[in-house]
């Protein structure tokens, strides 16, 4: 923008100042005015360029008035009802904005600019649909529109169609290789096709052209972090926190990242630092809890999950987290109580059911303990410790028929795991089958020969029958 042009303001003419630090004070003059309704004739070039430097300075709401003043001097203009959309949609009331670009469109239905932000409207407002036919619609009106293309590669990415999204942002790309912000959304992309050399490649590329954009390090250690190399995560989190030090996430997933590397105290210092910045962030909570709990710090654990419960109550992940706490300090009843109030929340989780399982049990309450350990192989048949849980508890009351077919189901999943071998032997010998309690237990000493002192001491006196004299022996 290069001058101001005031005219008649109290029936005064004013000269154009140019660029320069009055610039603001004269807007203010003319704003006072325009509030006492004593304005005058400000010319609709003077009002365009005060629209045009708040689009500048990014001052959208102060841009308002002076769009308003300039729709009532030209209401057939679709320029200021697309100025007055535009604004609208940087003040992110999108609903407003898509009012005014209607009228816009009114006076000109043919303009590829005036689509292109009738459908970014729309697609902030989840109306993706609509808004790609906004967007098809401005290319064929102007088929190598560049916002054009980017705002519908940008819906498609929004609507999971990733490989049709890459597509364009390749061809924004071959035209102009130095777009970095198709760069950084080609590598989302690729990031979420699960191609993790190409969503690199991209971010470097980014990167090397905005080697401040701290969203960019953030997603590169993202993308690090799922390829489980996680010094480098590390790496890539720090750029980012270097950049933006309060950058919340990024302290998060760094703490994620340690916890990976089984690096824990690094980690809780991290999920401290996320605490910090925001007290009330739950994930931070959970993971500083589960962070104590991994080092056998349950007391503290608990606090974590209780802080973290008290701002979600919801949040089913850390009633388990608490309920797994009490039951390692052996406070089963405690732990029962959370595993109900988790299940409550979330009962398609089968790892909930066989930890409710186990405090069942632990109380006494082998009826329940039994259902909630039916209810984890049914949402998870292929969980062994379950089914051998199962099994075991089975036995343990009598049930020996439905223990059989648990042991037997352990074995089917898993041929090379001694404990189902050894569980079904007694089962068998229970049933009076010492043939194939024989077998079984000859299978369970091959895979685990320290099976054979359990099973003497479990047994006493077995050596003093015939048929088990030469199994022990061998």
């Amino acid at each position: 923008m290069d001058s101001f042009y005031f005219e008649n303001m109290d029936d005064e003419q004013e000269e154009p100042t140019g660029n320069g630090e009055h610039f603001e004070d004269e807007i203010k003059k003319i704003s006072e005015r325009i509030r006492e309704g004593s304005h005058g004739s400000i010319s609709s070039e003077t009002l365009e360029e005060i629209v045009n430097y708040f689009f500048e300075t990014q001052k959208f709401t102060d841009a308002l008035p002076f769009i308003n003043l300039l729709i009532e001097q030209s209401p057939y203009s679709s320029d200021a009802w697309l100025k007055k959309g535009m604004i609208y949609n940087h003040l992110q009331r999108y609903q407003d904005a898509l009012e005014y670009f209607q009228e816009a469109l009114k006076l000109n239905p043919v303009d590829a600019e005036l689509l292109t932000g009738y459908g970014f409207s729309l697609d902030n407002l989840a109306r993706y649909e609509e808004a790609l036919r906004c967007f098809d619609k401005a290319l064929e009106i102007d088929p190598g529109n560049e916002d054009s293309l980017f705002a519908k590669a940008n819906t498609l990415e929004k609507m999971n169609r990733y490989e049709e999204a890459v597509r364009i942002f390749k061809f924004i790309l071959d035209v102009k290789p130095d777009h970095k912000e198709a760069l950084y959304e080609l590598g989302f992309c690729y990031d979420c096709l699960d191609k993790f050399k190409d969503a690199l490649e991209c971010y470097d590329k980014h990167l090397s052209l905005d080697p401040y954009n701290y969203n960019a390090w953030y997603n590169r250690g993202i993308l690090f972090n799922r390829m489980s190399e996680y010094s480098r995560a590390i790496e890539s989190y720090d750029m980012a926190l270097a950049i933006k030090e309060e950058f919340i996430v990024a302290w998060y997933n760094k703490g994620n990242a340690y916890a990976n590397m089984g690096r824990l105290f690094d980690a809780i210092e991290c999920y401290k630092e996320s605490i910090r910045i925001d007290v009330k962030d739950v994930p931070s909570w959970h993971n500083l809890g589960n962070a104590y709990e991994e080092l056998c710090n349950f007391r503290d654990g608990i606090k974590c999950f209780t802080q973290a419960i008290k701002l979600d109550p919801k949040h089913y992940e850390s009633f388990y987290g608490r309920g797994s706490c009490y039951d390692s300090l052996e406070q089963y009843s405690k732990a029962y109580d959370d595993y109900n109030s988790a299940i409550a929340l979330c009962r398609n989780y089968p790892e909930l059911w066989h930890a409710k399982g186990d405090a069942a049990y632990n109380l006494g309450k082998w009826r329940e303990a039994l259902f909630s350990y039916k209810m984890t192989v049914r949402m998870d048949p292929y969980n062994l410790e379950a089914w051998l849980d199962l099994g075991e508890t089975l036995l343990e009351y009598g049930y020996f028929k439905e223990a059989l077919k648990a042991f037997n189901k352990c074995i089917e999943l898993q041929p090379k795991w001694a404990e189902p071998y050894y569980s079904r032997a007694k089962v068998l010998l229970l049933m009076r089958k010492t043939f194939d309690a024989i077998e079984s237990l000859k299978t369970s000493f091959r895979l685990d020969p320290e099976k054979k002192k359990a099973f003497e001491k479990e047994f006493p006196g077995v050596r003093s029958i015939k048929e088990f004299t030469s199994l022990l022996e061998q």
